[in-house]
């Protein structure tokens, strides 16, 4: 089930955000992943719409929006491959007719995966907190 984000989940998000982004951003220093954990719980996870995706009252997996961009999805590494990231898109699609993102382009599965999901590439950026170049990518519901 999909859910509105409630601050007892803070810890949860946290920990599946960390361990699913020290796997899928392996190219980036992992302390740079660990030094940003206080930036989530206290500045981007307060001001961003967020919704997780729980079952049997165990959260597995996160969305979290601003305004149209989608800021961060992230599926806990063990229950990944179940079709959770795609509820979740198919959550987001639901509630704006139009969504965009960043995804670094050394994050191959993660490409691969919104391009599943009907994003399109836009155009290829320089990410402003790694210096990494990533893909600037967007969904319009037609």
């Amino acid at each position: 089930m999909i859910r509105p984000f409630d601050t007892q989940d803070m810890d949860t998000i946290l920990d599946i955000w960390l361990s699913a982004s020290l796997i899928a951003h392996h190219f980036i220093d992992a302390d740079f992943w660990k030094s940003k954990t206080d930036d989530m719980r206290n500045i981007y996870i307060p001001s961003s719409e967020t919704y997780v995706y729980e079952e049997q009252n165990s959260v597995k997996g996160f969305l979290s929006l601003y305004e149209n961009s989608i800021a961060a999805i992230f599926v806990s590494p063990s229950a990944q491959g179940r079709g959770i990231g795609k509820q979740l898109i198919s959550y987001a699609k639901n509630l704006r007719n139009k969504l965009e993102l960043e995804v670094y382009c050394q994050n191959k599965n993660s490409i691969s995966f919104y391009l599943s999901c009907g994003f399109v590439k836009k155009g290829e950026i320089i990410d402003k907190n790694t210096d990494s170049p990533a893909l600037f990518m967007e969904y319009i519901h037609t």
